[in-house]
């Protein structure tokens, strides 16, 4: 495989299956350069993507590289030994990645979480969990950077000390959203941001359903936490089920619209996910649990409501309720707790231990 090939074609936005059928015409970047108009003959590949590639033949790649250093990017490409290995098996391995922070070999460990990004409450609890709990095992959390779930699950892991990878559908010199810029950069600390999108390429719809197979190829299996009946979340199922990954789905109320795609997943054979376990007994993961979160409070209150919320998430009028503590003081411990990272606000006014 001839890089210089592969990273010409895919700065100018070339398909990584175009970029394939390619490389099997030329021998070496020379070749391509001197030869490029014997892409006329190949009938696999569409006259505007040669078209595209003939206006884009003086393209200077060693600029191109440049920008990339600038940037404190890295490239990976498929014959790397850092290449992330649980990749190259799955169909349409993408050829090259971009990356920041590091790839790490137990990467290949990894499980991904999707979900809504109009999350539940339900949702946005369980998906804390659920990272929380894989966090203890060293279990790398793969996901997307969107809002709702990815996002969730991406800083669950952070505050737990847990590597975590983002793979984007866009270039990696865009954040997207770009309120998660805060989230982004403690990812380069202890995880990895991805794509296979050269620098610029903007955040387009139909870049996500495609990055998917990469989001559900990087790991072992895939959770699903809530759905719609047609989203891209079931998108990233479906490459896990082909891929022959494991698909975990949470279950939910019928009535709801964000876990009909969920239930529809258990319906259609994904394993019920109703507690760690299920995750674990299907999965290989270093047999090291770490210890939780070292909790010190400074008074009996704060210990109470925590404690209060390791059962359930709840609203700060419910815990007054439950703790018969006084709701300002509740509020206060709120505050307190949060700020310490031991608490998340969910949707809906309710909170819920990291």
């Amino acid at each position: 495989m001839d890089r210089n090939i592969v990273l010409f074609l895919n700065a100018i936005g070339i398909s990584n299956r175009n970029i394939q059928k390619i490389l099997k015409l030329f021998n070496s970047y020379k070749d391509f350069k001197s030869n490029y108009k014997l892409l006329y003959e190949l009938d696999n590949i569409d006259k505007r993507t040669v078209k595209k590639i003939i206006n884009n033949i003086d393209f200077n790649i060693s600029d191109y590289i440049k920008r990339i250093k600038k940037l404190n990017v890295n490239i990976v490409f498929y014959d790397d030994d850092n290449y992330p290995k649980n990749l190259r098996f799955i169909d349409d391995y993408p050829l090259i990645l971009y990356y920041r922070g590091t790839l790490l070999e137990d990467d290949y460990l990894g499980v991904s979480i999707v979900g809504a990004r109009k999350c539940t409450s339900y949702g946005s609890w369980a998906c804390s969990k659920i990272a929380k709990e894989l966090s203890y095992y060293n279990i790398p959390i793969i996901s997307g950077l969107a809002y709702g779930i990815d996002k969730i699950a991406h800083e669950t892991a952070l505050q737990n000390n847990n590597r975590t990878i983002a793979v984007l559908g866009n270039g990696i010199d865009i954040i997207y959203p770009k309120n998660n810029y805060k989230v982004y950069n403690e990812i380069l600390k202890n995880g990895a941001i991805i794509t296979e999108y050269p620098l610029g390429t903007q955040p387009l719809g139909y870049n996500f359903p495609y990055r998917n197979r990469i989001i559900s190829g990087i790991g072992q299996g895939v959770v699903v936490i809530e759905a719609m009946e047609k989203s891209g979340t079931l998108i990233t199922a479906n490459y896990a089920a082909e891929q022959g990954k494991e698909v975990f789905a949470l279950p939910g109320n019928i009535n709801s619209l964000y876990s009909k795609g969920t239930n529809l997943l258990i319906k259609d054979g994904a394993k019920i996910l109703i507690s760690i376990d299920d995750i674990l007994e299907e999965i290989e993961y270093r047999d090291v649990k770490k210890d939780s979160i070292n909790i010190q409070f400074s008074n009996d209150e704060e210990k109470i409501i925590y404690n209060e919320l390791l059962k359930e998430p709840k609203t700060a009028n419910e815990l007054s309720i439950t703790t018969n503590i006084k709701i300002d003081n509740i509020n206060v411990v709120l505050t307190i707790l949060e700020l310490n990272g031991y608490i998340i606000e969910l949707k809906g006014g309710k909170f819920s231990t990291v």
